[in-house]
């Protein structure tokens, strides 16, 4: 009895001290909470950040029990207190189903936090952000996460031309939900600030993905051209991948795959068509204009174009051919009827024939017209004389751009003449060629002394 006795009294002391741990870090919080609410003015968000710094072990000790707290903050308001406990809350060893519940508060958030707040702990918000995306993947809800993951790159951004680390998960979301319209207010940004290449590699391949889907296919070539010719010092899978996807849409673009250019690193040129001589295959075939030939080379490699996720683009290969072949023979005849056509591009008869050259007229690939009682096509010239308005401003757009890039392209060129870095190696490799040069210039001053003596002791013998 009075060992049952004291084990009790044990259990009971254990437990109080428990309860008042709990309390004590509680009311710490509590204080916290208030603090949070109070230090909102610009000047006194230092102190606040500090403040949160050294509360952080007291913010994990208590990390299951934030949600209440964070009803009481305003994400607006106290953006940088409200990052902090959400950031703890969702690293905490709660469940999914606790994640998930607390999905509307986290879009809030991304929705409403103060950009200058957030920005001071960009590192907690990134955290946050990748958490929410993982969220909504996971859910198959891709289509709720992309709104606020879109303001999130915004306020994360310092301007627009600046590539952050959530550009590519919103690429993504976009992606995974077909909305790809809502990505173009982020694409089609020009970027000249990014930090990590992995970032920049995975922002051009899921950008070239998303114009392959809105059949803007020479965007689409832009973006994963800028995956493989980046610089690289070793091969990665994303730009194999990217070169994978730029063959077939350059087939499906021009009929065409353009060599590498010269400024693409060596390990690239070296090592890609090693990874894609399906590809390359297939690229082979299509120049030779035959249906039956190309589709041979697809059932051959249909095991690697399906495991690559590439088939659709692939069967897309396949279709264009049959435009590729009628715009051959608008550089050949003016005039030709839809059976003569259907016979050489091998169509199965006129009315299809009649579909492609309508679709191809609707796109702007052919200029023609169809003359329905004898079924002739009449092809034409391009009838842009390049005078319209809509020209004009499309070239002055145009020029515009290029004198932004030129006015930035001079101020890198700056900005690295005057890195230590950079002026360091200049030095170093102005100092071995001028080294190498004396050396030179030695060997052949003590060559032309040698032959002179050679021609003295000759002169001198005779």
């Amino acid at each position: 009895m009075p060992l049952r006795f004291f084990s009790l009294l044990s259990i009971s002391k254990t437990l109080s001290r428990r309860i008042a741990y709990i309390a004590a870090a509680m009311e710490t919080l509590e204080t916290l909470v208030a603090h949070i609410q109070a230090l909102t003015k610009p000047e006194d968000l230092s102190q606040l950040h500090s403040l949160l710094k050294q509360s952080d072990e007291a913010l994990r000790s208590q990390a299951p029990h934030l949600a209440p707290l964070l009803a009481q903050l305003d994400p607006s308001k106290h953006s940088l207190g409200y990052l902090y406990l959400l950031d703890t809350y969702l690293s905490s060893s709660i469940s999914r189903e606790q994640v998930g519940a607390f999905l509307p508060s986290i879009a809030e958030f991304l929705n409403t936090c103060s950009a200058y707040q957030i920005r001071l702990a960009s590192d907690k918000f990134i955290s946050v952000c990748r958490c929410f995306k993982d969220q909504v993947m996971r859910q198959q809800t891709a289509i709720q996460g992309i709104t606020p993951l879109r303001s999130a790159v915004q306020k994360l951004q310092n301007s627009p031309e600046q590539l952050t680390t959530l550009h590519s998960d919103f690429l993504l979301l976009c992606l995974l939900a077909k909305c790809y319209k809502a990505s173009l207010s982020v694409l089609e940004n020009d970027i000249f600030e990014a930090e990590n290449p992995k970032d920049l590699f995975l922002f051009y391949y899921y950008g070239g993905m998303i114009y392959i889907g809105l059949k803007r296919f020479s965007k689409a070539l832009e973006c994963l051209h800028n995956v493989f010719t980046s610089p690289m010092a070793s091969l990665n899978a994303i730009a194999i991948e990217a070169y994978k996807k730029y063959i077939l849409v350059s087939l499906i673009h021009s009929g065409q795959v353009p060599p590498f250019p010269k400024y693409t690193s060596a390990t690239a040129q070296r090592n890609l068509k090693n990874y894609a001589q399906a590809y390359l295959e297939l690229t082979t075939v299509y120049a030779t204009g035959k249906h039956s030939e190309i589709e041979a080379c697809i059932q051959q490699h249909i095991e690697k174009f399906q495991s690559d996720n590439n088939l659709g683009l692939v069967k897309q290969v396949l279709s264009s051919l049959s435009k590729r072949n009628i715009q051959r023979l608008t550089q050949t005849y003016l005039t030709l009827s839809l059976q003569d056509i259907s016979n050489s591009v091998q169509l199965n008869g006129s009315k299809e024939a009649e579909l492609h050259v309508l679709h191809m007229i609707q796109d702007g690939e052919i200029h023609a017209t169809i003359n329905q009682k004898d079924g002739m096509v009449v092809f034409h010239e391009d009838p842009e004389e390049y005078k319209t308005c809509d020209m004009v401003n499309q070239i002055d757009l145009s020029i515009q751009r290029l004198m932004t890039l030129s006015k930035k392209l001079t101020a890198i060129d700056e900005h690295i003449s005057c890195d230590p870095a950079y002026l360091t190696k200049v030095r170093f490799f102005t100092f071995i060629y001028t080294q190498a040069m004396d050396i030179l210039y030695w060997i052949q001053w003590l060559q032309i002394c040698s032959v002179l003596k050679l021609g003295e002791s000759e002169r001198d013998t005779s």
